[in-house]
């Protein structure tokens, strides 16, 4: 019997090639992924990418693997009915900040209290970038580089890591596409977690944020175990600067839906006369 061929990470990529602007950090993300699916040897047939709508959602065209580029937030609904149809499936959703935690943030909420077993990563660059440059969920409330909000949009950004904390997500990470070996490593601890995984990468668009190149000497990776305890990690999340990088919580519990009860012998005399 052959040995099956062990593929590399090219192999995992499509013969489409990415339209990203020069510079953005999607195209480290997808090399990530691309590395992450070698070392643990996944098979293309059983592998399926689920995106929204955005730049970072170009990405499944771009991997050789079954995928589908949905509808604008709805990724995540529809990679959790394809996990729960088919629980054989290596289950990936992906998009952007403003894909996931704006229109979409109901579906995200809902995906880390379900927890479905499956992966999500979040791109995110704090900008609708594919729109041109408006401000989004996770954007500074004093960013004033969009003629839209010429004096920042003055809202709280939303923080990614504390959301999925509230919502019930067992298993947190956070990457910078900047560093594309931890990412690396990052997806593929979340795809062996058994239950929802998030993933939110630091992904800079130069484009409309250049300032976010400072990114590289910001961006520090966390030394210590992840955290087991949710109020440390609400701690963390709530209080941090959310460049700390590495699996960041992990806290198992049961996924859903619940496995099926044995099936119970019966005794086939009760109720008949013998």
């Amino acid at each position: 019997m052959n040995e099956p061929v062990k593929l590399k990470a090219k192999d995992y990529k499509s013969a489409v090639k990415p339209i990203w602007c020069p510079g953005c950090g999607h195209f480290s993300i997808l090399n990530a992924l691309t590395k992450a699916f070698a070392a643990l040897g996944i098979a293309k047939d059983d592998t399926v990418l689920v995106s929204g709508i955005g730049c970072s959602s170009r990405l499944p065209a771009y991997v050789d693997s079954y995928g589908f580029h949905g509808v604008h937030g709805r990724g995540l609904a529809i990679a959790q009915g394809l996990k729960v149809a088919r629980p054989d499936l290596t289950v990936i959703a992906m998009g952007g900040d403003g894909d996931g935690f704006s229109i979409g943030g109901n579906h995200f909420i809902h995906a880390c209290r379900r927890n479905v077993n499956m992966t999500y990563i979040a791109m995110d660059n704090e900008v609708y970038g594919m729109t041109k440059g408006q401000a989004s969920p996770t954007t500074p409330a004093d960013w004033d580089h969009s003629k839209l909000t010429p004096h920042g949009p003055g809202v709280r950004p939303f923080k990614p890591a504390a959301l999925a904390l509230a919502a019930g997500a067992p298993w947190i990470a956070r990457g910078y596409s900047g560093n594309p070996n931890q990412i690396a490593k990052l997806i593929a601890e979340a795809i062996e977690h058994p239950g929802f995984s998030f993933v939110q990468v630091l992904s800079q668009c130069i484009t409309f944020c250049p300032e976010q190149t400072d990114w590289k000497a910001i961006v520090n990776e966390r030394e210590e175990a992840p955290l087991v305890d949710a109020d440390e990690a609400a701690q963390l999340f709530l209080h941090e600067d959310g460049f700390q990088t590495g699996v960041l919580y992990n806290a198992p519990r049961a996924t859903w839906p619940p496995s099926p009860p044995e099936p119970q012998s019966q005794d086939i005399t009760r109720g008949f006369c013998l």
